[in-house]
């Protein structure tokens, strides 16, 4: 037996997945083959016990690949860890399964970084308050613990695709879909403020779409637990909180980006900013870090969305302006308000193509238009919102290129480097970014593809002589 092969073994036993007598079974079983009886001197490798331990229903298939690794701990208390669902700057998500109930949930895995006496006690508080939650289109949490020195959250398990993965590979949403998904996530937020919670994090990746087009909010409250900090103003080295913020730059609202507490108001904003994702396949302001898209935020208007969709109609529009006003004060205020007014566009449910979608996770064509052709796009001076004629309200973006409002940043933003540019090269640059940001998938690999081919004819040709 090698030594791989004999960490396999101890792994599989020491996990508690597996008794001693199950693994023998396994290892007899294998080694008698078709013959049925057992030839003691065959070596068995691990590919070939991993199989018959799942093909023997003990482990599954993800399991027996962590043991192979040499990964032994599959449970946090109550739960057998069954699968892993995703990892990033929130922490570890497994897939568990409750020992004595057999209910399957989702165990999200605190990380250590954020692990401190404070943002445990607040963690503490703030599952108290979602345990009293109950609301459909809200992820339900059902209970939080300590093992050892991992803290752990145990929620509802919601099958399906986020609305990131499911814009991005089936396309932008039609005004239906886009508003009926946009009202279901208005209802779960709604209920969340009158509880006295903000979510903080409204993006579209936690946003998840059922195979029964049941929409869900994943995260509740829990983004300044489990997101990164961003440091936008260059202050952590002398104040650990002083200019740190929390949340996704592509979706976070001026007045938290200026150092102010978030509201409900500005969840509206951020559930703008996904709505404009939900139709256009672009965040609001793409390109550069996040510094530089804070900065946006702030002064900028983003693109009008009729350029990458012709069939958005102006009503329609005037409704994502108010959402993504600048000014707190300015923007729709209630979730209330947003169900209210998204009300002429939303179906009873999402359609069947895009529920087939998240059913899927396979490539759809659902609701996705071309951008327009050459003679179809828009002026460059119609930049969302300025149409014609004016929409009723102060949405944010109207004849407002400044910052409205709010109270005085806690320290100054620094420009971006392409500010500090000539107005010339600026505008050159926007120009360029625009005409790339409007092109197809297609197009813009032809293009990458006819400037290599350039460079090659180029780098012949100097060798040549």
């Amino acid at each position: 037996m090698t030594g791989s092969e004999a960490v396999f073994r101890q792994a599989a036993l020491k996990s508690q997945l597996i008794g001693k007598q199950d693994l023998e079974e396994a290892v007899r079983v294998l080694r008698a083959g078709d013959s049925g009886q057992a030839n003691t001197t065959v070596e068995i490798p691990d590919e070939k016990l991993a199989y018959q331990l799942v093909k023997m229903g003990l482990v599954n298939r993800w399991q027996a690949e962590q043991l192979k690794l040499g990964r032994t701990r599959f449970h946090l208390k109550d739960y057998q860890i069954i699968d892993s669902i995703g990892q990033g700057g929130m922490g570890q998500v497994f897939k568990a399964e409750h020992s004595m109930m057999g209910r399957v949930v989702a165990i999200k895995v605190l990380p250590k970084s954020r692990s401190t006496d404070d943002a445990i006690a607040n963690f503490q508080r703030e599952i108290r308050t979602l345990a009293n939650l109950d609301h459909p289109n809200l992820v339900r949490a059902y209970d939080a613990g300590l093992d050892g020195n991992v803290h752990f959250l145990v929620t509802e398990f919601v099958p399906g695709t986020d609305l990131r993965h499911l814009v991005r590979q089936g396309g932008g949403m039609h005004e239906q879909d886009a508003a009926t998904l946009v009202r279901d996530v208005a209802r779960g937020l709604g209920h969340a403020h009158q509880c006295g919670l903000v979510h903080r994090d409204v993006k579209p990746g936690n946003i998840m779409v059922t195979p029964e087009g049941m929409v869900k909010v994943l995260d509740l409250g829990l983004a300044g637990f489990l997101q990164e900090e961003l440091d936008l103003h260059g202050s952590a080295a002398n104040d650990s909180k002083k200019g740190r913020i929390v949340g996704t730059a592509d979706y976070l609202a001026p007045e938290v980006i200026e150092g102010n507490p978030a509201t409900a108001a500005s969840d509206i904003y951020g559930l703008g900013c996904t709505l404009y994702y939900a139709v256009t396949r672009k965040v609001p302001f793409p390109g550069g870090n996040s510094v530089q898209k804070c900065h946006r935020h702030l002064s900028e208007r983003p693109m009008d969305p009729r350029r990458f969709r012709q069939d958005i109609s102006d009503e329609f529009l005037g409704i994502l302006s108010d959402m993504m006003a600048k000014d707190p004060l300015q923007r729709i205020q209630t979730a209330e308000e947003v169900v209210e007014r998204f009300a002429p566009w939303s179906g009873s449910r999402l359609s069947g193509a895009v529920e087939s979608h998240a059913a899927s996770g396979s490539h759809s064509q659902f609701a996705r238009v071309p951008p327009p052709g050459k003679d179809e796009m828009p002026s460059d001076s119609r930049i969302f919102p300025e149409m014609e004629p004016p929409l009723s309200g102060s949405g944010s973006l109207r004849d407002t290129d400044q910052p409205t409002g709010g109270s005085q940043m806690t320290a100054p933003l620094p420009p971006p480097r392409k500010a500090r540019r000539s107005q010339k090269l600026g505008g050159l640059l926007q120009a360029i970014a625009g005409w790339i940001g409007a092109m197809s998938e297609i197009q813009f690999y032809s293009l990458i593809g006819g400037l290599s081919l350039l460079v090659v004819i180029l780098l012949i040709l100097l060798f040549s002589f």
